[in-house]
């Protein structure tokens, strides 16, 4: 009897576990009815953004002195570069949004990243305001809107003014490579599921000089799971640079104030002087 007692308490606590974990999960509202447009497809309209650190390193990290860094007596240290910024140049922890991490880099594109991320100063396109590509711009600390009708759903990010008009109809392959690439929406039952080919190589996925080539391929999921919540995937293949298809996945959440809206953040003009201030007659002092 005893015995009997003690499984079923383990059970209950074990069904108690699970609906805890539910219960705190963002992506699980129990019963949730998904509201739909005009067209009887799932209304995804609305101000989103990522709430993570995605943008750092896309992968899980530890706290760092610095994106730049050189040694130090003790360890590394924020590069001369950045040392002024103290803490607001540091990079904070987080727990990555990479599925199976690591990264399944080849050997020389891997040898690539770390160059990248040894050179970040000078050569992470966001530094420069260059647009952002895809998936990027979902998890950029910035929020997007997604304007969406029967016949039609478009894109909108804060960052850089960038823009992704998604065709409902194939248009067929992309007539040239892009920062942004070239975006065919489909519906798989509840599920926005957007195929985004014609992509440049000059976009990274974060700051720590993960990258891709012109061959990268993404396939993105946008399900919608509560009032506030867009359970989103991106599942990416690059032959180039990796051996396998992997996988991010994170929550989108809505902008909560009565007033959320997209404000002007163009940032081309803001680096000017970064991108063009040695063609000066006169350069400016360091």
């Amino acid at each position: 009897m005893r015995g009997t007692v003690g499984g079923v308490r383990r059970a209950w606590a074990a069904a108690a576990g699970v609906a805890l974990v539910l219960a705190g999960s963002p992506l699980a509202a129990q019963g949730y009815r998904v509201p739909r447009t005009a067209g009887g497809k799932p209304d995804l309209n609305g101000i989103w953004q990522a709430l993570n650190e995605a943008n750092y390193d896309i992968e899980a990290h530890e706290a760092r002195p610095a994106l730049a860094v050189r040694p130090g007596p003790y360890g590394p240290v924020p590069a001369a570069a950045v040392l002024a910024l103290g803490a607001v140049g540091s990079v904070p922890p987080g727990l990555g949004v990479v599925e199976g991490s690591p990264i399944p880099y080849r050997p020389e594109a891997l040898a690539k990243r770390n160059a990248n991320r040894e050179n970040w100063l000078t050569s992470d396109p966001e530094i420069k305001c260059y647009l952002p590509g895809v998936p990027r711009a979902t998890y950029m600390p910035y929020p997007f809107q997604i304007v969406q009708s029967a016949s039609a759903l478009t894109l909108v990010y804060e960052y850089a003014g960038a823009v992704r008009n998604v065709y409902l109809k194939d248009p067929g392959k992309a007539p040239v490579d892009s920062w942004m690439g070239q975006s065919v929406g489909r519906w798989e039952g509840d599920t926005l599921v957007i195929d985004v080919t014609g992509m440049n190589d000059q976009t990274w996925f974060d700051r720590a000089g993960n990258f891709h080539s012109d061959k990268l391929h993404v396939v993105e999921r946008y399900t919608r799971t509560s009032p506030d919540v867009i359970a989103y995937e991106a599942t990416l293949e690059d032959p180039d640079v990796f051996t396998r298809p992997w996988k991010m996945s994170m929550a989108l959440y809505r902008r909560q104030e009565k007033n959320a809206q997209l404000l002007d953040f163009k940032c081309a003009e803001f680096v000017e002087e970064l991108l063009y201030g040695s063609y000066r007659k006169h350069p400016l002092s360091k």
